[in-house]
């Protein structure tokens, strides 16, 4: 199956979407796919802010981006645009880091009044960096993302039913790429004529 990088923007260390991503994560867990996590706010700052991009931290995580079939993007929408921290991030990774991958773009917010940013804030900057499928994501409110005492997340039943939506329309289409990538990476068959047994000729003569 595929691999997938589940990549969080957010900045609090309570974070709902961070969660929320978890949450996903074990989704794609049992559908066979291997996924990595990367909190960006566990960067080194520094290297964030002063666009260090040889900062050991920073060609690591650029190194998760090159090595996944595919990547979920989960931020908070802060005054209609996706957060600072995974813009930090962004800026820093390759023009095309994207590139012949599929993305799912997720965002949290605490009004409906956002719930466009995706498709007007980060769509454009993921197909920019040459994402080859950037499927559809979907919008979670605050209010639907209950976590509970051992951090796990409970979601309002209609938010429920569409992340599990839109996180297997995901993972459809990881499986279609990957198979298809497999197949076109495979070794054609051998057309050669295998040659003659001189040691059976022999005999026959």
């Amino acid at each position: 199956m595929a691999t997938v990088l589940s990549v969080s923007g957010s900045p609090s260390a309570t974070s709902r979407t961070a969660r929320l991503l978890l949450h996903l994560d074990d989704r794609l867990r049992d559908q066979g796919h291997d996924v990595v996590s990367l909190d960006v706010r566990t960067l080194p700052a520094d290297a964030l802010l002063g666009a260090d991009f040889a900062h050991p931290a920073i060609v690591e995580a650029t190194a998760l981006f090159d090595r996944v079939d595919g990547v979920v993007i989960g931020t908070p929408i802060y005054k209609a645009a996706y957060s600072g921290l995974l813009k930090s991030l962004l800026d820093l990774l390759p023009q095309y880091a994207l590139s012949g991958k599929t993305v799912l773009p997720l965002a949290t917010g605490g009004s409906t009044a956002h719930v466009l940013a995706i498709d007007y804030a980060l769509r454009p900057v993921l197909t920019s960096m040459g994402a080859a499928h950037v499927v559809p994501g979907w919008f979670t409110l605050d209010k639907d993302i209950t976590v509970r005492a051992d951090g796990t997340v409970a979601l309002a039943a209609p938010t429920a039913e569409a992340l599990g939506e839109v996180t297997d329309r995901f993972s459809a289409v990881l499986r279609e790429r990957t198979a298809l990538q497999e197949r076109t990476t495979a070794p054609a068959p051998s057309t050669a004529v295998p040659a003659p047994n001189t040691a059976v000729l022999a005999s026959s003569a």
